[in-house]
């Protein structure tokens, strides 16, 4: 077995000085003190701070996903508010129990677990600027003291530019309006909070964010606060709360809801299936939940219903009181269907957030609670929303510029859509997640609809030409333009005409989007894969990797800091060198990468020694070694593999002949007791 405590001290020196560092840059540093906030203030311009926040949004730095969990997994979560009684509402946080809370103080606070701003931009296509001079309201029960001086951490973490009541950015109010009488303090509702105005801040780090604080979880005080927000200038509005429905709902919708030119968004619920309110109410955008996992697809994400057991996942459902709104269109359901859309909200695969009050320092949240304020924060990137207009129906118009989330169930009901994941319009998940900002404008009245047909897979040689029509329509007739991503290598996509042609270079097997657009701004897509083969060509027998046993050390390979060692806690297969992948006994995540050119006319074998140890126990595979060729994964292993000594691997990469191949080993590790992935004499041999 290693020697653990010297495994920890050694990655803890490794993590320390490019943590201090960040402090010292002010990155990860304590809450600015006012002075140091209003100098700040008076010399960053309204450009400083976007140019920041696109940075901070788009810097490759900051896309690392630091994973949790699986869908649908079963975490040990704390709910923050209790079942709700008559009357009142609920908030829907959930924090996990199984990861260890963290001060920003803490060296890992540097990458805390969860998904960050930069996972949230990538996996919902949004834009890195928007939103500035546009305010988004958060409406929640009770006092969270220290809601301003959390957000700064959490803003200051991801490198966004500062949010506080000096530079105008943050406003904390009472029901009434007060800054200075505010409601009694609750740490469930402060976790809430928390919660709230961080995905705010991760969606929409240009916006202005006003936290207005209901004086109890009754309704008519939430629905007093409701009126605030609205009065206050916000034309967004998140409501991560609800309860069961009544008969008096329809009175508290004229009365708190019916604000038009506002776009309000309300938590779908966390109880699986069954309708709940104000999700329910005509008026608002009711956000289902989902499980969101990064993918080798052309997105690079894919999305699930969240449930997690028969009582817990996200709410939908047909409202029992509420009529349906003309926008809505499903015919199971007589009256409002609920949900309209939906985003991340499964614990599994949640959010990062910083609390103080209601926690201890960074935690992983999810619940619907999470979806809610995103989907507010992405109606503030579309923009301000028509002054009639109720924004609920806007995605409604613009179907085909949704994720279409078509798997999963939140539980068993008689119309099947109700709670299950359907291709177009399902309870669960409503017409899909955000694929940009293009469903959340108001567009055009004729609600365009763009239909791409997929021509199906496509296969060719390395030298052969190319002419693929893509064939597209528009429900209003409109003149489409055309664009792809992830063409093979020579190609190209005519804007005007949708002719793909060129003649292909490189073998390999390509994920390939195509997107029609009109004027409007409604778009469709159809996916497909392209395979490129070689025409044949002659080989020389030869490795093909540089520093295949690591004796040289940090070159040639693309490796997370520490992976790459001659530490004696562990053995090499030959020589003093190896990759040591995780083995922290803590969530983490370690690769190890090198790209590789095989030859045309070439067989090519992919080969390494692979050894496992672990302090796991069972034959769950709780932490897993991922080797993957490109986009394809030849290899899993966990765990469960361990073994007292090195075992060869051997992989065909023949497929691969004419073209170039990043192989990359991904190594992620769970909450709690290390697994070591050690990995030495690796090779790519051609024949």
């Amino acid at each position: 077995m290693r020697e653990k405590s010297r495994r920890s001290l050694r990655r803890l020196l490794t993590a320390a000085l490019p943590a201090l560092a960040l402090g010292v840059a002010g990155l990860v540093a304590a809450p600015a003190t006012q002075a140091q906030v209003q100098t700040q203030a008076t010399a960053t311009s309204s450009h400083s701070r976007v140019t920041q926040n696109a940075q901070a949004l788009t810097s490759p730095a900051r896309q690392t996903f630091h994973s949790t969990g699986k869908a649908g997994q079963k975490v040990p979560t704390q709910h923050l508010c209790g079942t709700p009684t008559p009357g009142h509402a609920a908030c829907f946080a959930q924090r996990r129990t199984d990861i260890k809370q963290r001060l920003a103080s803490a060296v890992a606070a540097a990458a805390p677990s969860g998904l960050s701003p930069a996972n949230l931009h990538s996996a919902y296509n949004l834009p890195s600027t928007g939103g500035s001079g546009l305010t988004v309201a958060v409406v929640d029960a009770y006092n969270d003291p220290n809601a301003e001086s959390d957000l700064a951490t959490y803003r200051s973490t991801y490198g966004l530019s500062s949010c506080t009541k000096a530079n105008g950015c943050f406003k904390q109010v009472s029901q009434t309006g007060s800054t200075t009488s505010l409601p009694s303090n609750d740490t469930g509702w402060a976790g809430e909070e928390a919660l709230d105005i961080d995905m705010v801040s991760a969606v929409c780090p240009n916006c202005n964010i006003i936290l207005v604080e209901a004086n109890s979880a009754n309704d008519t005080d939430l629905g007093i606060a409701e009126n605030e927000a609205v009065s206050l200038g916000a034309k967004f509005v998140s409501n991560s709360w609800g309860g069961s429905e009544s008969s008096s709902q329809t009175s508290e919708d004229t009365s708190y809801f019916k604000h038009p030119g506002v776009a309000i968004t309300v938590s779908a619920g966390d109880s699986a299936y069954g309708a709940e309110y104000p999700a329910t109410s005509q008026y608002v955008t009711a956000v289902g939940g989902t499980a969101l996992s990064t993918s080798s697809n052309s997105r690079g994400w894919t999305e699930s219903v969240w449930k997690t057991s028969s009582t817990e996942g996200t709410g939908s459902g047909c409202s029992a009181y509420d009529p349906k709104p003309s926008w809505q269109t499903d015919t199971g359901c007589s009256k409002r269907m609920e949900a309209d859309v939906s985003a991340v909200a499964d614990p599994a695969t949640g959010v990062a957030v910083y609390d103080t009050y209601g926690g201890s320092g960074w935690a992983v949240y999810g619940g619907t609670s999470a979806s809610s304020p995103i989907i507010a924060g992405v109606y503030a990137l579309a923009g301000t929303p028509g002054s009639s207009d109720y924004p609920a129906k806007y995605p409604y118009s613009h179907t085909s510029n949704l994720y279409d989330v078509t798997s999963g169930n939140n539980g068993s009901c008689s119309t099947a859509y109700f709670c299950t994941a359907e291709t177009g319009y399902d309870g669960p998940t409503g017409w899909g997640t955000p694929n940009g900002t293009t469903a959340f404008t108001a567009g055009t009245t004729s609600g365009n609809t763009v239909t791409v047909t997929n021509p199906g897979s496509q296969s060719t040689t390395t030298g052969s030409s190319v002419s693929l029509q893509i064939k597209a329509s528009d429900s209003a007739g409109a003149t489409l333009t055309y664009s792809a991503s992830g063409l093979p290598t020579g190609l190209s996509i005519s804007s005007s005409s949708g002719l793909i042609s060129g003649t292909a270079s490189t073998a390999g097997t390509y994920q390939v989007t195509v997107t029609a657009k009109d004027s409007t701004g409604a778009s469709g897509s159809a996916s497909f894969s392209w395979t490129v083969g070689s025409s044949g060509g002659t080989c020389t027998s030869t490795q093909l990797l540089g520093n295949p046993g690591f004796e040289s050390g940090n070159t040639t390979w693309t490796a997370s800091s520490g992976v790459i060692t001659n530490s004696s806690s562990e053995s090499a297969h030959g020589g003093s060198y190896y990759a040591w992948l995780d083995g922290y006994g803590s969530s983490h995540t370690d690769t190890l990468s090198q790209s590789v050119s095989v030859p045309s006319g070439c067989k090519a074998t992919f080969t390494f020694y692979l050894h496992i140890d672990t302090a796991e126990t069972g034959s769950t595979a709780y932490d897993k070694l991922t080797v993957s060729a490109g986009s394809t994964t030849l290899a899993t292993y966990s765990n469960v593999n361990a073994a007292s000594g090195y075992v060869q691997k051997s992989f065909d990469l023949s497929s691969y002949a004419g073209s170039t191949v990043t192989l990359k080993f991904s190594g992620v590790e769970d909450s709690s007791l290390q697994t070591s992935f050690v990995v030495d004499d690796t090779a790519v041999t051609t024949s």
